[in-house]
């Protein structure tokens, strides 16, 4: 291996070299781990160690699965709870991040607001379903609506909480270097609170997915959690099988969407991986 002169470009190079070491583990770790509790999940179900009946062994799932594809039930009902998930996630969580960021910035508003969004956020938000259904209707209003106040508060939270943890050093330095107004916050405001808001992105679209599931369980006839809710009225193990993992993988799409995006926008933060 050769080195150069510079000690510090070759520092930089190692500490590359080792997050991308062990990103790849990572993934290894992530993809292997599954596969071998599948496995496992097989070989149990064949030699009846558990209740196949019950719990349906993984070619059986994936056979429905295909089946549920090939009818076009599993891609309908999929794309249904995406656009209702999406939706919702993106109005909520937008203006979630923009209040979070003003109530951060202005004491005055976070004295005012703070409280009430405690009080509102305390409230599970799939209980608001019912008035929302009074109000709007049987339709698709409700339910995005609903997807979008958990994930308004979510975001609300972890903005205004990244706002403020950010070191008055260095606002000071900022304004020192004359950022004011719209250059603070774009330079100093918005890159400070990042790494909290991610953090909100992650727990508010699992949350938002848990939520928009549990609205079709009750107010839908099409979706994954009305599919997952009427394979278990109709006893039918196998499709209630495929819309749950259906609707882990969507999870797991999404978290990882959101991972992704954090790492290109806030690549330094990747230097920090610990083995």
């Amino acid at each position: 291996m050769t080195t150069s002169n510079n000690p510090i470009r070759d520092e930089i190079e190692r500490s590359t070299a080792r997050s991308r070491r062990l990103r790849q583990r990572d993934l290894a770790l992530g993809i292997t781990t599954p596969i071998v509790l599948l496995i496992l999940w097989q070989a149990a179900s064949s030699t009846n160690l558990i209740d196949a009946k019950i719990f349906t062994p993984p070619s059986k799932i994936f056979a429905t699965a295909l089946t549920l594809i090939h009818n076009g039930i599993l891609t309908h009902d999929l794309l249904i709870t995406s656009l209702r998930l999406l939706i919702g996630f993106i109005l909520g969580g937008a203006v979630g991040v923009g209040v979070g960021i003003l109530l951060g910035i202005f004491r005055t508003l976070r004295a005012a607001f703070s409280p009430l969004f405690a009080a509102l956020y305390a409230v599970p938000q799939i209980a608001v379903l019912p008035l929302l259904l009074v109000i709007f209707g049987i339709g698709e209003t409700p339910k995005i609506l609903t997807v979008a106040a958990v994930s308004f508060f979510v975001l609300e939270i972890n903005a205004m909480a990244g706002v403020r943890s950010i070191d008055p050093q260095l606002l000071e330095a900022g304004s020192a270097y004359g950022a004011k107004g719209r250059r603070l916050f774009w330079h100093v405001l918005l890159p400070g609170s990042l790494p909290a808001i991610f953090t909100g992105l992650r727990v508010g679209v699992a949350l938002a997915l848990v939520v928009v599931t549990a609205t079709e369980f009750v107010a839908a006839n099409s979706g994954l959690g009305y599919l997952v809710w009427n394979s278990w009225q109709l006893f039918e193990p196998n499709a209630m099988y495929v819309g749950l993992i259906t609707i882990a993988l969507v999870g797991v799409i999404l978290t990882g969407i959101v991972e992704l995006i954090s790492r290109r926008l806030m690549p330094w933060r990747g230097r920090n991986t610990r083995d």
